[in-house]
């Protein structure tokens, strides 16, 4: 076989295209790339006669033939991506599992849409009895430095209080300096900083959202669990304010025959401080296992805002005054629909779920 020569390069060209756009499959197409680009090939044998070439008619060959072979190259690429493409189309066919036939043979009840669960439609009630009483609806994150979780609450580091909020650390930053949110409050603080630095207080806003503790899950706690905290900042508030908001929150939102008490307690972020319990709605007030016998299940805790925490924003505290509360959203649904154990909320019982449906 004779040597091709320049004069042919036009012809080659066409050729190796020809040959690459005539191979069907990735097998194919590497035998080719062998005889267009190989040791043997045509376009190799051109790339070794041009030293046989003066030296300006061989820049001129040489650029004519590397040219040449780019849009070799470029066609075997493009050829290589089409074939790929339509190998992958094939094996995606060829795995496909049609369950149609399962799902007749074994499916004897109609199919149903999924729905909110127990938790996300308590959450949503919550914030439209909220809403009503004239609060905005906030939300903050799940992730949050020591400082907004616990120092700009009045918690410093050491203090005895944060004992009440076992934590999970996340290995963002220092060693314990960024954690799974323990509450709500946080948000308060967000909140407050923004309306300082934007001069848009009062605030008057509800805060739902997940929360974390190390707690033993039992009757009534969960380790993963909601809350919805509320923050009043405004001029004149009292703890009359705060009781008066309480109770007409129970009967907006479990009913007239619910009632609430306050009881002292403390929290580093709010003075004086007191947890809020209503009616036992198991027992109506007679006492069983899940109230401890009580007649009363203890909802959230509340108070009125520390100087300390409106010093850490930068709130003036001659001129305003604020409370703060919160509970969880899953004991008011535990309350609200009669469940005995918290626990279940999250066992994923399928009879449980379709009774909140």
């Amino acid at each position: 076989m004779s040597k091709p020569t320049l004069d042919q390069l036009e012809e080659l060209v066409a050729q190796a295209l020809s040959r690459i756009e005539a191979c069907a499959n990735g097998d194919e197409l590497t035998a080719c790339e062998a005889e267009v680009h190989g040791k043997r090939s045509a376009f190799t044998q051109l790339q070794r006669s041009l030293g046989e070439l003066e030296p300006e008619a061989r820049r001129e060959a040489g650029s004519t033939l590397q040219s040449a072979r780019r849009r070799v190259l470029d066609a075997y690429a493009r050829r290589e991506g089409v074939l790929a493409e339509g190998e992958r189309q094939a094996q995606y066919e060829a795995d496909r599992l049609d369950l149609g036939d399962v799902v007749a043979a074994h499916v004897r009840l109609p199919l149903r849409a999924g729905h909110p669960g127990i938790i996300a439609t308590t959450q949503a009630t919550l914030e439209d009895v909220f809403v009503g009483m004239g609060f905005t609806i906030a939300d903050g994150p799940q992730i949050e430095t020591d400082w907004y979780n616990f120092e700009a609450l009045n918690i410093p580091p050491a203090h005895p209080a944060r004992g009440m909020w076992d934590t999970f650390y996340v290995e963002l930053g220092e060693p314990e300096t960024v954690l799974l949110r323990t509450h709500t409050s946080p948000t308060q603080i967000h909140l407050m900083e923004e309306a300082v630095a934007n001069d848009t207080l009062p605030i008057h806003a509800v805060m739902p959202g997940r929360c974390f503790r190390r707690d033993t899950p039992d009757a009534r706690h969960l380790a993963a669990f909601h809350q919805i905290e509320g923050l009043v900042v405004d001029e004149g508030i009292t703890f009359a304010d705060l009781a008066g908001v309480i109770e007409k929150f129970t009967k907006e939102y479990f009913g007239p025959e619910i009632t609430s008490r306050l009881r002292p307690a403390y929290f580093p972020f709010t003075e004086p401080s007191a947890e809020f319990e209503i009616t036992c709605t198991l027992c109506r007030g007679a006492g069983c296992r899940t109230c401890s016998q009580t007649g009363w299940i203890e909802l959230g805790g509340c108070g009125m805002v520390d100087p300390a925490v409106f010093a850490a924003v930068g709130i003036d505290t001659s001129r305003y005054s604020g409370f703060a509360f919160g509970f969880g959203i899953d004991r008011c649904a535990q309350m609200r629909h009669g469940i005995a154990d918290m626990r279940a909320i999250a066992d994923n019982d399928v009879r449980f779920l379709e009774q909140f449906s």
